[in-house]
């Protein structure tokens, strides 16, 4: 695989990480209400649900999934549940007064692993995200090369722009929350990112291919 391809599919995944969906907004939520080093949790999260896609596609499991309506229709149902879940659980502790968790995520290694298994869920319940990525990879992959070690390329251009990516729109988000001096104010955005994630939801849970 040339260099020239790998730097054609990093600018073509930079587009698609900096297009706000699901991974973006569990992300940013997390850091408008940890934190931005506590949103770099739901960052690692993300990049294992995207070698968790990689691994799908290299067994061939997407096409299984593609061509069983019901498998994906469960798979459908299951990650727009979650989202509106996740979505409806950050409007509602908006509502409350902080817990000392949220004070420091930091300190509780439970919590730590909550705020990964969240991000995770989220990427690796998305049907969309599986169908797009196992419609992108092929435009990038050469027949007449070795194809695990294109795949393992891709997924290592797709973790470091991806991981970037987030990491900034949580920095930028964490940051900003912190420096607004009204809780009031910090709520409502909090409320915004949680009916973003409830309106993906919804919209993956009409969703028809």
């Amino acid at each position: 695989m040339s260099v020239i391809t790998l730097m054609l599919y990093s600018a073509t995944w930079l587009l698609v990480a900096l297009t706000p969906g699901p991974a973006v907004m569990c992300v940013v939520s997390q850091a408008a209400r940890y934190g931005w080093r506590a949103a770099c949790l739901g960052v690692l999260g993300i990049q294992l649900g995207n070698i968790a896609l990689f691994i799908c596609i290299a067994c061939g499991l997407v096409a299984l999934l593609a061509s069983a309506t019901n498998a994906l229709t469960i798979l459908q149902f299951a990650g727009a549940g979650y989202l509106i879940y996740f979505g409806s659980r950050i409007i509602s502790s908006s509502f409350r007064a902080p817990s000392r968790d949220q004070l420091q995520p930091a300190g509780v290694p439970s919590f730590r692993r909550g705020l990964v298994l969240q991000a995770l869920v989220i990427q690796v319940t998305n049907p969309k995200a599986l169908l797009f990525v196992s419609a992108l990879l092929p435009q990038f992959l050469g027949a007449n090369e070795h194809i695990p070690l294109q795949l393992a390329a891709l997924l290592i251009c797709t973790v470091l722009v991806d991981a970037f990516v987030l990491g900034s729109y949580a920095f930028l988000v964490g940051r900003g929350v912190q420096s607004i001096r009204s809780r009031q104010l910090s709520r409502w955005i909090e409320r915004a990112f949680g009916v973003a994630l409830v309106s993906f939801g919804i919209k993956l849970l009409v969703w028809t291919r």
